[in-house]
């Protein structure tokens, strides 16, 4: 009994039994962890932006190079020289020959 007396008597336990101190520390607890506005969700979500803003430059400098892609396009060999490499087209009088190279063929083992 006399150790509980003697931590009751301490200025710093009355000060922390008050009343007001008490629904103070519990609204701070609540507001951090609980909320729906919470410390914790906001990190969460602060994160998650994070994520899309690095997508969003990814993306934007894959459009910038697909522009670059499309202009060189527009010009006539540039274009022919695509579906030539690409596509593998021909012209009525052309022939097509595909060189394999042995490295490239793969063997049945």
């Amino acid at each position: 009994m006399g150790f509980f007396k003697n931590i009751r008597a301490k200025r710093w336990f009355k000060f922390i039994t008050n009343t007001y101190v008490l629904i103070l520390i519990f609204f701070v607890i609540w507001m951090l962890l609980f909320d729906s506005n919470s410390y914790l969700i906001h990190k969460e979500l602060n994160e998650d932006i994070d994520a899309l803003e690095q997508n969003k430059e990814f993306y934007q400098n894959e459009i910038r190079k697909d522009q670059e892609f499309i202009k060189k396009l527009s010009d006539s060999f540039e274009l022919e020289k695509f579906a030539r490499e690409k596509y593998y087209l021909k012209r009525d009088s052309e022939d097509i020959y595909i060189i394999e190279v042995e490295d490239s063929v793969k063997k049945d083992e």
